[in-house]
């Protein structure tokens, strides 16, 4: 039953096919089973999970449905606050942290009678490519353990591929939900800058964060959109617009559909060759349904890598500000005064990227540099939004790679951080357009490993990419979950 997927699982739970509790103690096995060996989760609400998936039964006895999720089980990146719940953001500086609050995120899934199992493992505050700079360890690629599963997303990614949940809500800031969902084999949507709140999702970068789904299937992705999309006054970067059905949009027809492929994703010499051929097989897919492709110029992608690494550490400088052994998470212990205090709690809970980041961010800020680099990077970005503008002025969805090679191993890249930061080098764009974009799978590497495509859209136009992606995923069928040895 783990290779169900979330609508079909629904559906089952519904119609009691089977109980919530039978779904929910049989998907807690195999995380008791595997998740030692891949480290997708950080916490494991066993006992929780199983009195909320009696409740979810008990309601249906009395003909009542609590959502579109009732009764299956799902998992949460350990970056959105759950009441009475540690949330860590996979950093030692938060390994206490309890908050008093649901994030909105949280508590839309939960009010869609979700099953909640746990916390998913994540590089230290959604730095990384690669979930190695996770305080917990590294998580593991499920199709290969010596694998990284991406990041930062990697723990959500990974526990979506081996089924070790039906769904999971990640978070991208450059590319967190696009890059492990297209090395796990799985669908991850970044929305619309806006349309889903950030409040209760711990800041990394806030004019680049948002939160959205890891599923199985394009219709999954679609549900769980559904499920957490919308205005929230309490996150003034929410946009108060009406929520499509989405679903809907999986079942429609591409044919006329625009699709543009920008030159510069496909030119240079970081694109693997099998990647590239599984892009070219995935347009081919398109075009043979009645889509019309359309050759296109994003001429300032080549500066959004450097735009981003000015922009999002410059943020995450102002953010992680917070922490300070103060008010919460990590004090460390010395004699000396508060400024000694402050200092030590940082040098202890901070891993050596997040202190990467933040002191590129602080220096970028700092007095007589912030025009001649955060202003610059700021210009860059308006450059790349108005590339799109004018993209978008001709074509409906625009297809690249999600990221230029499958699976990289663990440790292959740590020692070389900017050959990690390339590892996003198709994703990027996006953030800093503030449009949406989705991976879907679309192959598989030589290797076995699997291989994303990429498909961006038009500002709140999600609806395209999912009739797209959806196009996509029923021309070219690919296993969804990792066979782990597993007969």
């Amino acid at each position: 039953m783990h290779e169900w997927t979330l609508l079909s699982a629904a559906r089952k739970v519904r119609e009691k096919e089977i109980s919530s509790r039978e779904l929910t103690r049989a998907i807690l096995d195999r995380i008791e089973r595997h998740n030692p060996r891949i480290n997708a989760y950080v916490t494991v609400l066993t006992e929780k999970a199983m009195k909320d998936a009696l409740a979810c039964d008990e309601a249906l006895q009395k003909g009542r449905t609590l959502g579109p999720l009732h009764g299956v089980p799902v998992g949460l990146k350990d970056i959105f606050c759950t009441r009475g719940i540690r949330t860590t953001c996979g950093s030692r500086i938060l390994h206490n942290f309890i908050p008093p609050y649901d994030a909105t995120v949280t508590g839309k899934v939960l009010s869609s009678g979700a099953v909640l199992l746990g916390k998913q493992n994540m590089d230290e505050f959604a730095m990384g490519s690669s979930t190695e700079t996770s305080h917990f360890g590294p998580a593991r690629n499920p199709w290969a353990l010596d694998r990284i599963p991406g990041g930062s997303s990697g723990g959500t990614a990974a526990a979506v591929a081996a089924g070790l949940c039906f769904a999971g809500v990640g978070t991208d800031t450059g590319g967190s939900i696009r890059q492990p969902a297209s090395v796990c084999g799985v669908v991850g949507l970044k929305p619309t800058y806006g349309r889903v709140s950030r409040y209760g999702m711990i800041a990394f970068a806030s004019s680049l964060d948002q939160g959205g789904p890891i599923t199985r299937s394009v219709p999954d992705a679609a549900m769980i959109l559904s499920v957490i999309a919308g205005h929230d006054r309490r996150d003034s970067t929410s946009v108060d617009l009406p929520v499509p059905d989405y679903l809907a949009a999986t079942r429609e027809s591409v044919k006329g559909l625009k699709v543009g492929l920008p030159r510069e994703y496909f030119e240079g010499e970081g694109l693997d060759p099998g990647v590239r051929a599984a892009v070219e097989k995935t347009l081919a897919v398109l075009t043979s349904q009645g889509a019309q492709a359309l050759e296109i110029s994003l001429p300032h992608t080549r500066y959004a890598l450097s735009a981003y690494y000015i922009i999002a550490p410059a943020e995450a400088s102002s953010n992680l500000a917070r922490y300070d052994g103060v008010r919460y998470g990590h004090r460390a212990r010395c004699e000396g005064g508060l400024i000694e205090m402050m200092s030590r709690t940082r040098a202890e809970g901070f891993g050596a990227e997040v202190k990467r980041r933040v002191m590129i961010g602080t220096y970028a800020l700092s007095a007589g540099y912030y025009e001649a680099y955060y202003g610059k990077a700021q210009k860059v970005r308006t450059l790349i939004r108005r590339d799109f503008e004018e993209a978008f002025s001709k074509v409906d969805v625009i297809l690249t790679p999600t990221s230029p090679t499958p699976a990289f191993r663990i440790g292959e890249r740590t020692g070389d951080p900017l050959t990690m930061y390339l590892s996003d080098i198709f994703t990027i764009p996006c953030n800093l357009a503030g449009i949406p974009g989705i991976s879907v799978p679309c192959g598989m590497s030589r290797e076995g490993l699997p291989i994303g495509a990429q498909l961006l859209g038009k500002h709140f136009r999600e609806e395209d990419l999912f009739m797209a992606a959806a196009a996509i995923e029923r021309e070219i069928p690919l296993p969804r979950v990792a066979p782990m040895g597993e007969a």
